[in-house]
């Protein structure tokens, strides 16, 4: 019988597992949040993530839960945990990924570099946050932020009075998180995968460009990483994966500054969009990864298959007609890049696929990149 690996959330991180689901045997299902979600391609029920008894049932015909998604509460995790399911990551690392308060100080604790940040619970303890440190931050809501949503810098401790207010609102209280505007050269995320039994699956660091706090490409490898970034941003990736009882990917965001250090930014325990690249650009891609990883097979080679790969996201789509309409164009123009589409409606600022290119020459390879992404663009 097929191993049976159930994934809640039916977002395209799900949906990009299939493919290599398929390719090893498993049974993969899907627990999706609505129908027609872009994970739909494989056998999928509907349901609230939110409700134990929901989850639970769902859970019982798989042999693994894992997620598209940090999102399910830990109530509902614990649950799961109870009756016996393996639940990969467990609930102790997700709860570093589910609130960014007890990433920081977690991330303390295990000694790794960060930026300055505080914990701050109304206007007075914000502003003496941003007269310490040159009088601008980035101030952010612990939970639920994603793609530069819950994100903000602020230069008056007013800025962020409707977040302060929200808080007040909210039963359980709370506080917001504030951290140092870093000086950073340029972004990279650092991708390591580790299995139940404790064997990890190093992957290269790789540069990601951001738009409007949105992931727009990434090159893989980071271009001109010396060998002491390299060893510095895995030691990072395997640290914090064992530090935490990681288990699948984990993509760290990290910061290069421009004195040369190396800051954490963020956690992701699941394939992550800086890995996108891995699918056409590395021996075993990284939800293929995941899917061995959460199931404690042995790990897949982790080394690129090119000298260099390049992802373009394609964000929003045209406005006016589908993304099929330019397929044929865009492979036609350009029949060495490979195409991802996500089954979503194009709106604006959506990720809706996303395009990879490899090859020998950087320059070359963004360029035909690029070019395979701009047929699906207004």
């Amino acid at each position: 019988m097929a191993l049976r690996v159930g994934v809640v959330g039916g977002g395209q991180l799900a949906r990009m597992m299939i493919a290599p689901a398929v390719e090893l045997g498993l049974d993969l299902r899907v627990l999706a949040e609505e129908e027609r979600m872009a994970a739909s391609l494989a056998a999928t029920e509907v349901g609230d993530y939110r409700d134990a008894d929901t989850v639970l049932a769902f859970a019982k015909e798989v042999d693994v839960v894992t997620f598209d998604h940090e999102h399910v509460p830990q109530d509902v995790l614990a649950v799961l945990v109870d009756a016996g399911i393996a639940v990969h990551p467990g609930p102790d690392a997700l709860a570093v990924a589910q609130d960014k308060l007890v990433m920081r100080a977690r991330l303390a604790e295990l000694g790794m570099p960060q930026p300055d940040w505080a914990a701050v619970t109304g206007p007075d303890e914000l502003q003496a946050f941003l007269d310490a440190h040159g009088g601008r931050a980035v101030v952010k809501t612990p939970r639920g932020g994603y793609d530069g949503k819950g994100v903000r810098v602020v230069g008056a401790a007013t800025e962020a009075d409707d977040w302060f207010a929200a808080l007040a609102e909210d039963a359980r209280g709370g506080a917001l998180l504030v951290e140092e505007l870093v000086d950073f050269s340029r972004e990279l995320a650092q991708q390591v995968a580790r299995r139940p039994s404790g064997e990890i699956a190093v992957y290269p660091v790789v540069e990601t460009i951001q738009r409007d706090g949105v992931c727009a490409e990434v090159l893989a490898p980071a271009p001109k990483a010396s060998e002491r970034l390299l060893e510095v941003a895995a030691r990072i990736g395997v640290e914090i994966a064992q530090g935490l009882g990681v288990t699948g990917m984990l993509a760290v965001e990290l910061f290069e500054t421009t004195d040369e250090r190396l800051l954490v930014n963020e956690l992701a325990m699941r394939p992550h969009n800086s890995g996108h690249w891995t699918q056409d650009g590395a021996v075993t891609s990284q939800f293929e990864q995941h899917l061995r990883a959460v199931l404690d097979l042995p790990l897949g080679d982790s080394s690129p298959s090119a000298p260099w790969s390049v992802m373009v996201n394609v964000l929003g789509g045209p406005e006016h007609d589908s993304l099929d309409d330019r397929f044929a164009a865009a492979m036609a123009e350009c029949p060495d890049a490979k195409i991802h589409t996500y089954g979503k409606a194009p709106r604006p600022g959506r990720k809706v696929g996303h395009v990879n290119v490899a090859g020998d020459d950087l320059d070359d390879v963004v360029y035909r990149a690029r070019a395979a992404a701009s047929f699906f663009l207004d």
